[in-house]
């Protein structure tokens, strides 16, 4: 009965983490809320996209009498504002579109509304603009074990370090377990999915400074370290601060500091932080 107990509470802290990632990540969408008409609309803003194709943004219903105009531009740079107005679509909506990017290219964007009749404007993130990243296809045989091995391996290590935190004799067992799923899943197809995505396989220390690298080694080497130290003897303090790095850097937020691309340059910069990073 602990032990079922003890999968519970790890598999609640995976999914609140899980939750709190897709509410905070800079590439999950973005919802936002608007006023028109005195009516209240929510529109889901796109901040992610793939090379080669032109990302969709919709209004799901629009009144007769406004016209809506979508303005984007490099990111991070202070180039002009192309505009490109939202168009009648078959479904009642209005429709524009984000031309895409090369591989780690961003674009910054917000929309503005105007009513025809009264001239009264309004415009949506224009003070804090939406950045969407692009980013290459990147094909199931990699993401999906990528994906899933990370979920395990968040979900393994809670496990663990509730078991040593009651000093559960397998703690060791599901130890290894955490550090299997974490290499396979983060060191092994991390790389490939990052190749896939940015056209580079490692891009963390001492290669570069990509934010979201960087802690899937933290993580690894705190498991690493506690492996070690309990080999001969049991020493749970260890396995419950492995435990808790790995949390730690599971609650940053997904692709933060991510690959960005240089326009000037046409490189691709890994984890820079600059004065534009939202």
């Amino acid at each position: 009965m602990r032990k079922v107990l003890f999968w519970i509470a790890a598999i609640v802290i995976t999914l609140a983490t899980v939750i709190y990632q897709q509410k905070t990540g800079p590439t999950y969408p973005e919802k936002v809320t608007y006023s028109i008409d005195n009516q209240t609309k929510l529109l889901t803003l796109t901040r992610s996209g793939e090379t080669n194709i032109d990302i969709e943004v919709t209004i799901d219903s629009l009144p007769l009498e406004w016209e809506a105009t979508l303005f984007y531009r490099k990111y991070p740079t202070n180039s002009d504002w192309a505009a490109e107005p939202f168009m009648m679509n078959a479904n009642g909506g209005v429709t524009t579109y984000l031309p895409s990017q090369p591989a780690a290219g961003k674009l910054e964007y917000y929309i503005e509304m105007e009513n025809l009749v009264t001239q009264e404007a309004f415009s949506i993130k224009k003070d804090e603009p939406v950045v969407i990243r692009f980013k290459g296809a990147v094909p199931a045989f990699a993401l999906i074990p990528h994906v899933l091995l990370m979920f395990i391996a968040m979900l393994l290590s809670n496990l663990t370090g509730i078991m040593a935190a009651f000093m559960h004799k397998r703690f060791k067992f599901y130890m290894l377990l955490t550090i299997i799923a974490l290499f396979v899943g983060g060191l092994v197809f991390g790389p490939i999915v990052q190749h896939y995505a940015f056209g580079q396989a490692w891009t963390g220390w001492p290669l570069g400074s990509d934010l979201t690298d960087n802690k899937t080694l933290i993580a690894f080497v705190a498991w690493l370290v506690a492996l070690l130290v309990n080999r001969k003897e049991d020493r749970p303090l260890v396995v419950i601060f492995a435990a808790l790095v790995t949390m730690a850097i599971y609650l940053i937020p997904h692709s933060l500091r991510g690959s960005e691309l240089n326009h000037e340059t046409g490189e691709i910069v890994t984890g820079i932080v600059t004065t534009f990073i939202r």
